[in-house]
């Protein structure tokens, strides 16, 4: 699932909304290239699976802890 960047500015513009501030057009520019750049931060994330599931010889679902680091 692709991140959607309305769905952020959205968020901001509501937050703002029910503490009675009306954003600027230059506000809520602002906010677009924030949620831009945390879509491009996000993104950019490799999650690395290092241990921790175990697969049945005879099938059926895996158990375990999924272990991993995060770059």
């Amino acid at each position: 699932m692709a991140l959607d960047t309305s769905i952020i500015v959205n968020a901001m513009k509501d937050n703002m909304t029910a503490k009675g501030i009306t954003p600027s057009a230059d506000q809520i520019s602002q906010m677009q290239v924030f949620a831009d750049a945390l879509k491009s931060f996000v993104e950019g994330a490799t999650i690395t699976y290092t241990a921790g599931l175990v697969a049945p010889s005879g099938g059926g679902p895996v158990t375990g802890v999924f272990t991993n680091t995060i770059s």
